[in-house]
């Protein structure tokens, strides 16, 4: 099975060339993209120097959305796997995330926060908490972590969800859009540990979290 592991970067100079030797190392078949959201800082000049990968650029900034679905035009794996590149989760999981798709019936898994041993900021965990109770009740859903960043997703079904967000509300798109699909999504438990400073969710991406999740569930 081969893995495209997306990592969208934005202003990530400190972190990025470990984060991409972290991945690898970790022994799966894997092509890299990472897509550049036209940083303001050295970015895009360290990951050039990366050999191995594929570097995709964007002429201004858009998101973090907008960085996978540029990255989702390119992939050709069999699943894709979205990687941030602060540092906060750690790829040695990607193993575990790979293989429930032994079982042909599986379409996407999660890793959640929630299950595994996770460091969290107390103020982001609330607003997780309730993101992905609003998203079970409008969708049907039984999942417990809607807003993790490392999710593993059959790739001709990624690429067939017709994702639109730009921002930090891709991510309840994308499980919106598996739910109403009735895609079946295990959960594996991951590690994952807060940074204490650098881009985070505020309460504008909250907001607007709850009002994409309207659109899409009004859809």
């Amino acid at each position: 099975m081969k893995v495209t592991v997306l990592i969208p970067v934005y202003n990530e100079e400190s972190s990025v060339a470990e984060l991409i030797a972290r991945v690898r190392n970790v022994p799966v078949e894997k092509e890299i993209i990472a897509i550049d959201d036209h940083s303001a800082d050295r970015t895009l000049e360290v990951i050039r120097q990366i050999p191995g990968i594929r570097v995709l650029t964007h002429p201004i900034n858009q998101g973090k959305g907008a960085g996978i679905r540029t990255g989702l035009e390119a992939a050709t794996g069999d699943v894709v796997i979205i990687q941030d590149a602060d540092l906060e989760y750690d790829p040695e999981d990607y193993p575990k995330l790979l293989k429930p798709f032994e079982n042909p019936n599986v379409d996407a898994v999660y890793g959640s926060r929630f299950r595994g041993n996770s460091d969290f900021l107390f103020l982001s965990k609330l607003a997780n908490y309730f993101l992905t109770f609003l998203t079970n009740v409008m969708f049907n859903g039984r999942i417990t972590d809607m807003e993790t960043c490392y999710k593993a997703i059959r790739r001709p079904l990624f690429q067939n969800l017709n994702l639109t967000a730009n921002r930090f509300e891709i991510e309840p798109e994308i499980t919106a859009k598996l739910l109403r699909r009735r895609a079946r999504i295990v959960e594996i438990p991951i590690n994952y540990h807060a940074r204490r400073t650098g881009k985070k969710i505020g309460p504008k991406d909250g907001l607007m979290a709850c009002l994409f999740l309207a659109k899409w569930y009004l859809k």
